[in-house]
Formats: C-alpha cells, sequence, structure tokens
C-alpha cells in the first residue's frame, strides 16, 4: 500500500469526512488519494487560513475535518489558529509538508523551517515530526488524540518522508 493510501485510510478510519488542501508539490500525492475517496469531502483552498475556516464550518456541521497545507504558510494561519480553532476548542489535525530542512533546494523555504515548531509551540499546539515513512505508524493515534482532546495537533512531513527531493 502506497505512503498517501495509508494516510486517506486513516483519515476515513478517524472518520474525517471534510478535508481542505492547498497545493504542494511534496502533498500532491495525498491529496490525489483524498481527491478520489468518496467517504471524504475534498475542498481545495487557496489560502491555509481560509481552509481552516472551511474546517470550522465542516466541524460546526458536524463533519471531522482536516487540512493538508505547507509549513511555509504557518504565519498567515496564526490569527485563525488562536482566535478561531484553540478559542473554540475545535480539533483539526493538520498534515503539513515541512520544507526547508537538510537538502532544501529552494532557499526561501529554510526560513519558514526555521520558526515553524516554534511557532507551533509557542500557540501550545502538539506537534509530531514524520521523517521516515515508518512514522505513520502513529497517524492513526495522533487523530484518536486528535478528536478526543479537541485540539488543533500538526503532523509536520519532511521531505525525507515523501521520498526525498529527487536527489537521492
Amino acid at each position: 500500500m502506497s505512503i498517501d493510501a495509508r494516510i486517506a485510510d486513516d483519515l476515513i478510519a478517524n472518520g474525517i469526512e471534510f478535508v481542505t488542501t492547498v497545493p504542494c508539490k511534496q502533498l500532491a500525492g495525498v491529496i490525489e488519494e483524498v481527491d478520489k475517496r468518496p467517504e471524504i469531502h475534498h475542498v481545495p483552498s487557496n489560502k491555509e487560513d481560509e481552509g481552516m475556516g472551511l474546517c470550522a464550518g465542516a466541524w460546526m456541521g458536524g463533519k471531522r475535518p482536516a487540512i493538508i497545507m505547507q509549513n511555509t504558510a504557518i504565519g498567515v494561519t496564526i490569527n485563525t489558529l488562536a482566535t478561531l480553532i484553540q478559542y473554540y476548542r475545535m480539533p483539526l489535525p493538520m498534515l503539513i509538508s515541512y520544507r526547508g530542512e537538510l537538502r532544501e533546494p529552494v532557499a526561501c523555504q529554510v526560513e519558514m523551517a526555521v520558526h515553524t515548531k516554534a511557532l507551533l509551540a509557542q500557540l501550545n499546539i502538539p506537534t509530531y515530526h514524520f521523517h521516515w515513512q515508518k512514522d505513520v505508524e502513529e497517524l492513526d493515534n495522533i487523530l484518536k488524540y486528535t478528536f478526543m482532546s479537541n485540539k488543533p495537533v500538526a503532523i509536520l512531513t519532511d521531505a525525507n518522508f515523501w521520498g526525498g527531493y529527487g536527489d537521492q
């Protein structure tokens, strides 16, 4: 089974019926997998904070949501996370491509990687870092934790998790 199918299966197994995504090269396979699953209503977003608003609406409408996004936009989501998602105790699994680490070919990606974990920690958002594909074995438990605790949770998936930058 592909890693993309495994992630989609875990989302479905945890009752996630609404997923919004922002385009990302590393996440393209999982986005495609989510899009073809009839159990998931997939709504692409233009921006990450917009996607979080859609997830809030889905939650208020009785659906379990998730967002799939890049870490480079964590900065624009801070207000939405603090004043909407956290304030109203909404569970939100955030599957995040973590760009900007070792072997990153795009220099502008590095700066946000330096700040991503610190920003999430400042907001007291539990954060898990998937570096190896075997780390996906924890996804089911992370999703259960998210909905049990009514908290947003960040799952950072780096380039190594997705197979590198095509340079291996």
